[in-house]
């Protein structure tokens, strides 16, 4: 297919509509009839990156192949589809604006006066479309952040404007996401927001060509033609979008809503065939119909904030319908922990997840657990940060290296087990300077790593500005931890264990990244299975 098509996902009324869910349900949907397509989102802040913003501002930062520290919606676009995103899925006003004045401190636009129109507008243009000049792809969906009229989303807007026009009739379309709220004292739906959204729409010459409206009641014939003539839409463009009880139930109520035909009919592209969800309803009747329930503890320090932690919650989802066990996740904040509560918090769960993180606060609470379920035979799985308290605990506790510390939390600690890396030690910037992206690892054979993987030689996505110190290697293996995985290139340890624990490992990576709906990931399954062992055991 010579030209590309370009989808465009606007929001109003209010925020945390589920933009990303609609976007990626809708290119799930459009991948099963057979089209290579991508999402990118653009965001209206001027962060460069979400890589800066604390974890209880934004949610998660996601993490991609190519080590770009994006939004966390394209953490829903791979889970959905199944395909890698990368640094160019996910663009900031500030990676715009910079981008930009770089390019006037070279002297490229000729002694112009730099403004937002057309220069800030031209780059957002040529942002959207570099996915689609790559030839890989058949449509391109751009989630644009924000809410209409929001002042920061106005360059994006007006940049859609003038792309649509570019582009030509049947190229592209919009898609205005928008809430028709249910006033419970009068008992009815009311379309007057959705309205008002569409109109502010249109004041910055965009007509929006499918309404997608979210709601927790059924939307009548009446008021769905209401919303059509009012909005200027095609009747069969007013789609429904209902509460459901999971995300994944969503590609399967727009199928049959009809939200993929009617966008396709608009870029005059044909149907082909019916989708073949046939894997992804299997995993949502494994998802509902668990034979099994086990409790896992998430220890964490911005448990408050579910986003914080939104893909190793995905993970559990995955990895729980592999088992076909539901995974209840217990939230724990580790600054909340201490001796006299460890047991109350711990004692009744079948594993423990002790979450990535940054800084000092609620370190020590993090060791505690660990210690705990290390002496209580408790699954235990550690993700980076995680991983380096396993490490501490150990060395404190086991390895007799007292006040054994990461130099992040001590620089003056007698035993710096865990240590700034080399190439950190000169880097005063914070943004997009850790180690981040995919990294090859080398796992032990016969170690718990190697089994839940099944290979030696995996590949997997980093964050970290810290490592495991491979001056006190010697001295921790000695002492009986494991270092099951290593980096080939570096040298660098990746994966601890304890071979004399039912089931203890700490992973510097994050494996929650890369896990799927159609690949979940083998370490969480793994992970899962060792808890509901543990129940059946004590049961």
């Amino acid at each position: 297919m010579a030209n590309t098509k370009y989808i465009f996902v606007t929001g109003g009324v209010t925020s945390s509509l589920g933009k990303g869910i609609i976007a990626a349900s809708l290119a799930k949907l459009l991948q099963a009839r057979g089209y290579r397509v991508t999402i990118q989102k653009f965001d209206p802040y001027i962060n460069v990156d979400p890589g800066t913003l604390n974890p209880y501002e934004h949610g998660e930062c996601f993490v991609t192949e190519d080590g770009a520290e994006t939004d966390l919606d394209l953490g829903h676009y791979e889970r959905f589809l199944n395909v890698h995103t990368s640094q160019a899925n996910n663009v900031t006003t500030g990676r715009v604006y910079q981008s930009v004045i770089e390019k006037e401190r070279r002297g490229e636009f000729l002694g112009k006066t730099v403004q937002v129109i057309p220069h800030i507008t031209n780059e957002i243009k040529e942002r959207i479309q570099i996915l689609g000049k790559t030839g890989e792809y058949d449509i391109v969906i751009t989630e644009i952040g924000g809410t209409v009229g929001d002042i920061e989303s106005l360059p994006y807007i007006e940049s859609v404007r003038q792309l649509l026009w570019d582009l030509g009739e049947h190229n592209g379309i919009v898609i205005h996401l928008t809430l028709v709220p249910y006033l419970a004292a009068t008992g009815e739906l009311k379309t007057k927001p959705t309205q008002h959204s569409v109109k502010t729409l249109m004041e910055s010459g965009i007509q929006a060509d499918i309404l997608v409206c979210r709601t927790e009641h059924e939307l009548s014939d009446d008021l769905r033609y209401k919303l059509a003539l009012f909005c200027n839409v095609k009747r069969e463009a007013v789609i429904q979008s209902i509460d459901v009880p999971t995300i994944y139930d969503v590609p399967n109520v727009m199928l049959l809503e009809g939200l993929d035909k009617v966008a396709l009919k608009k870029l005059d592209l044909p149907c082909k065939n019916e989708p073949d969800l046939t894997q992804w309803n299997t995993f949502l009747q494994r998802y509902k119909n668990p034979k099994h329930r086990v409790k896992i503890g998430l220890v964490g320090k911005y448990v408050e904030l579910q986003d914080a932690y939104k893909s190793i919650l995905e993970a559990f989802i995955h990895a729980g319908a592999a088992n076909e066990v539901r995974v209840d996740v217990e939230s724990i904040h580790s600054e909340h922990l201490n001796e006299e509560n460890i047991e109350a918090k711990l004692g009744h769960l079948d594993a423990v997840l002790v979450a990535p993180g940054f800084g000092g606060r609620g370190i020590e609470g993090k060791i505690k657990a660990i210690e705990y379920v290390r002496k209580h035979n408790i699954p235990f799985l550690g993700i980076c940060l995680g991983m380096q308290m396993a490490v501490i605990e150990f060395a404190r506790h086991v390895a007799g290296l007292k006040d054994a510390n990461s130099t992040e939390m001590n620089e003056q600690t007698p035993y710096p087990v865990i240590s700034l890396m080399e190439s950190q030690k000169e880097i005063t910037h914070k943004g997009g300077t850790m180690r981040l992206g995919a990294w090859n690892c080398e796992l032990t054979k016969g170690s718990k790593i190697y089994e839940a993987y099944g290979k030696k030689d995996i590949s997997e996505r980093h964050r970290h500005r810290y490592e495991f110190n491979n001056d006190y290697k010697e001295q921790l293996e000695k002492a009986g931890l494991q270092c099951s995985g290593i980096n080939p290139d570096t040298g660098l340890v990746e994966v601890v264990e304890l071979p004399n624990h039912p089931w203890f490992v700490g992973v510097q990576y994050h494996p929650e990244y890369k896990s799927t709906v159609a690949n979940p990931h083998p370490l969480f399954v793994a992970f899962v299975k060792a808890a509901l062992n543990n129940k059946l055991k004590k049961n």
